[in-house]
């Protein structure tokens, strides 16, 4: 049987763990909150990184930039706010590496010249930046439901709850952000 202590910490919210870290600095607060969304932060790295020692690696970083980041910035939702400091801290070292590789070409050593691999993936981190700075623009409600809907996997009775709009709004907001994306998606293209 647990201790009572170990199961009040256990029932503490996010938001009361991000206050006490806001008033102590304490590393431990920060940890526990931190690995109840560990899985979710190592999932995205893979996802971005495609290495699951990088993607540790980036783990690693990504709690480091909390300790630095959480004091300046008022975060309401902390899940969310971590998913997406995740995703930019994959993104930026993606494209840190692209910046820092110089190979020399050498022909002899080439097996194929088919390069169309190559441009899949370029192609599709291109797709993932339009797309990015395509829901920028979205009108906040519609980019605030669509966040939610695809990239946290809320359903619409979930964001109604986080947003206390109503259900047939959350609806058409998601309908028309996703009609506004593939609309802007197109026109970037």
């Amino acid at each position: 049987m647990l201790p009572i202590k170990h199961i009040e910490q256990a029932q503490e919210t996010d938001e009361a763990l991000l206050q006490q870290f806001k008033r102590s600095f304490d590393q431990d607060i920060l940890a526990r909150l931190f690995m109840r969304y560990y899985e979710l932060v190592y999932g995205t790295c893979l996802k971005y990184l495609k290495d699951g020692e990088t993607a540790k690696d980036a783990v690693m970083n990504i709690y480091e930039e909390l300790v630095q980041k959480l004091p300046k910035h008022e975060v309401d939702n902390f899940k969310s706010w971590l998913y997406v400091l995740s995703k930019n801290h994959c993104l930026m070292q993606l494209r840190a590496g692209k910046k820092m590789i110089t190979v020399e070409f050498q022909p002899t050593l080439m097996q194929s010249d088919d390069f169309a691999h190559l441009d899949t993936i370029l192609d599709r981190e291109q797709d993932f930046i339009k797309l990015e700075n395509c829901v920028e623009q979205l009108p906040e409600e519609q980019k605030q439901s669509i966040q939610l809907f695809y990239l946290e996997n809320k359903c619409y009775n979930e964001i109604v709850t986080i947003t206390g709009m109503e259900w047939n709004k959350v609806r058409s907001l998601i309908q028309n952000g996703r009609r506004n994306l593939k609309i802007c998606m197109e026109t970037n293209a």
